[in-house]
């Protein structure tokens, strides 16, 4: 029994009960283990076999092991008398997001495609350990970052005296870091999770003298780590499995030096996104009247500083340090003039564009093929708007549908669009790397190209069943949703992806419960699977208040695994819980 406190003196008391295999356990488990009271490593990898359980093995020696497995998690002891699993045994093993994941960790996807058709985890002022104005600046949210799987890395170096280089965010109140103790960040963390390649994405406000000290000390930091390519003359980029272990330089070629005081340009205004929750990916975007303020032409409107003031990307330049050109790889730059221009392909050449998340929302707009042709040889890059002070986000759906390889987020803020972000790249065994669907990819004969405005007819049917939750009463105080009782969740489950496959449900609300029971089924139609994500959020009712935060996740639908499954909870900043969990199940119809 489990009490809680009432008016001081009364106390409120609450059964605390185990939880039991629920009816589509029961059902599961009666049918394979045909009436009796054990399931035998036969009848085990009968079900794996029926249920295209790949991922649990498919040969008797496999379900052996599984069933090994089991018993020793379960029973703490080594050597067992019999080899067969009880309804409570296999209970145990479906709510086990070890044993039995949603979706898989291993890398999956062909890897020998060039560079450029895959989207890239990306990060924005990584540097930045809160804040786009006051925070501090250093080497541990890079670090931090890369762990979780970033492989775009982005620095803005500016001159810290005449003879020294650091790396802030100018025009702003943030902290300086030495630029030495990014680069020694990087390559410590740079490949401990994932082996594949680590791009760096510098915003260059430096005279030539300080790029030649910038490029020696990249150089002698990274050694053979760094990656040289003459893109310049490329007509085709190599393969991440090529890159696995290099480090790349992108940035735009020398250019005159930028002074240190030039303060980043930016529209005034408040962010407002500090929901816990974060907004809805629908609110995300920009307003028409916001869209009707972005100029066509890429020169004069709000820029990240990568772009202010760089001239003509193909404009040579006397003063460039030839050592500092030499390391980059992936040339960045705009040319004159507006959207049109900036998106022209050139046969010979693969270069970076870098837009902002308003100016992206008009170019799909206006000229949405040509992104997507843009997209299929050449880097394109979303940045976040300035009035985000407080490191909020933005839809990424958008330049997903779009192409776009590097959705450049700031993973030190949180909410609903960094947990899309992070849902997008546990794909592919959460390397950071995965695979753009062929559809965007493909030239039809006469040069047509997929169209992201385009509503087109349901291609796969999703139905989601959750089932039931467990493990907060291990990862949260007995007081932490209310003082009075247990909690009271409830579970909103939806897809976030094309415009057309946009939507979001809710079970009722299970009352003064810690192991709540729902057998809610909800189905989901998709026009762009390839795309979609499932989006699960546990609610703690609260009717006088906003209502708690009980954990979240998002899954890509295009790895989801069928069947019972238990789906892992993470918190508001995307760190999984180590008890807490959902069991649902999964099936395409």
């Amino acid at each position: 029994m489990g009490s809680y406190r009432m008016c001081l003196i009364f106390k409120r008391k609450f059964r605390v009960t185990e939880p039991g295999p629920v009816d589509d356990v029961r059902d599961v488990f009666s049918r394979y283990a045909e009436g009796q009271a054990h399931m035998s490593p036969e009848q085990l990898r009968k079900l794996m076999a029926d249920e295209r359980r790949e991922d649990l093995g498919s040969s008797l020696e496999d379900a052996e092991r599984l069933v090994d497995e089991v018993l020793r998690r379960k029973h703490h002891i080594a050597k067992f008398t019999r080899r067969n699993l009880t309804l409570e045994d296999f209970n145990y093993l479906l709510f086990s997001t070890e044993l039995n994941p949603p979706i898989g960790d291993k890398v999956h996807q062909n890897m020998d495609a060039p560079l450029s058709h895959y989207f890239i985890f990306t990060g924005h002022n990584s540097y930045l350990t809160g804040n786009q104005l006051s925070s501090k600046c250093s080497g541990l949210p890079i670090a931090d970052a890369l762990r979780k799987g970033v492989r775009v890395v982005e620095l803005d170096l500016w001159p810290r005296g005449k003879d020294d280089v650091c790396v802030k965010h100018g025009g702003t109140l943030t902290k300086a870091v030495k630029l030495g103790k990014c680069l020694e960040s990087i390559k410590a963390n740079a490949f401990t999770t994932s082996k594949y390649p680590v791009i760096i994405t510098l915003e260059d406000h430096l005279t030539p003298k300080l790029q030649s000290k910038v490029a020696k000390m990249i150089t002698q930091t990274f050694g053979e780590m760094l990656y040289y390519h003459d893109s310049e003359s490329c007509k085709e980029f190599p393969s991440p499995e090529e890159l696995k272990g290099k480090i790349l330089i992108s940035t735009k070629p020398p250019k005159e030096y930028l002074e240190a005081n030039d303060a980043k340009d930016g529209e005034k205004g408040k962010d407002s996104d500090e929901d816990v929750w974060g907004k809805e990916p629908e609110e995300l975007i920009s307003t028409q009247s916001e869209l009707d303020k972005v100029s066509n032409n890429i020169n004069y409107i709000n820029q990240d500083d990568e772009e202010r003031g760089s001239r003509d990307f193909d404009t040579s330049c006397s003063l460039q340090a030839p050592e500092y050109k030499r390391l980059i790889a992936i040339h960045a730059g705009k040319p004159k003039g507006g959207l049109k221009m900036a998106l022209k392909v050139d046969p010979d050449k693969i270069r970076r564009l870098s837009l902002s998340e308003q100016l992206l929302e008009k170019a799909v707009a206006s000229h949405g093929a040509d992104v997507i042709r843009f997209t299929q040889k050449n880097f394109l890059r979303i940045y976040p708007k300035g009035t985000r002070f407080n490191s909020s986000n933005y839809k990424p759906q958008i330049g997903w549908m779009s192409g776009a390889q590097m959705i450049a987020f700031n993973m030190q803020g949180y909410g609903r669009a960094l947990w899309l972000m992070q849902g997008m790249f546990r794909a592919n065994g959460g390397c950071g790397y995965v695979k753009k669907p062929d559809f965007l990819m493909n030239v039809g004969p006469n040069g047509e190209v997929f169209d992201p405005n385009e509503n087109s007819h349901p291609k796969k049917t999703l139905k989601v069943k959750v089932l039931m939750g467990d493990g907060w009463h291990l990862d949260f105080k007995k007081t932490h949703f209310d003082r009075y009782s247990p909690p009271d969740f409830y579970v909103r489950v939806g897809i976030a992806g094309a415009p057309a496959d946009k939507a979001m449900e809710k079970t009722e609300v299970k009352y003064n419960t810690w192991t709540p029971i729902w057998n809610e089924e909800f189905t989901f139609q998709l026009t762009v699977p390839e795309l979609a994500l499932l989006r699960v959020e546990v609610h703690e009712y609260d009717n006088n208040e906003k209502d708690d935060f009980g954990g979240q996740t998002c899954l890509p639908v295009s790895e989801l695994r069928q069947g019972i499954r238990a789906v892992p909870l993470f918190n508001r900043k995307g760190v999984k819980y180590s008890s807490t969990r959902l069991l649902m199940r999964f099936e395409f119809v």
